[in-house]
């Protein structure tokens, strides 16, 4: 009953993120909007792993943690879709020359 519970916040964190980067596209340049989505992605990880840390006395700690590790594996993987370029331009002052 409890991996139920994981689950269904797995699958609503995703659901969620799609929305956010719906939300995103309007207010982000395409340019940072991978990089963007990736850093939300590690955060929400973040947090999913520090509330399966606070509950791993318990029985249901591990699921949580593993919802967030899987959270940084799709964390990792649309990190992949950055280019490099992508990155130097984001770094740059907006005023800056290549």
């Amino acid at each position: 009953m409890f991996a139920d519970r994981v689950k269904i916040a797995v699958v609503a964190a995703l659901t969620a993120l799609l929305g956010l980067t719906l939300a995103l596209r309007t207010l982000v340049s395409p340019e940072a909007l991978t990089p963007a989505v990736v850093t939300v992605l590690f955060t929400v990880a973040a947090i999913v792993s520090l509330s399966g840390i606070a509950l791993l006395g318990r029985r249901n700690g591990a699921g949580w943690l593993d919802a967030a590790g899987l959270l940084v594996y799709v964390g990792v993987a649309v990190s992949i879709l950055i280019d490099p370029d992508q990155l130097v331009r984001l770094a740059l002052p907006s005023g800056g020359s290549e």
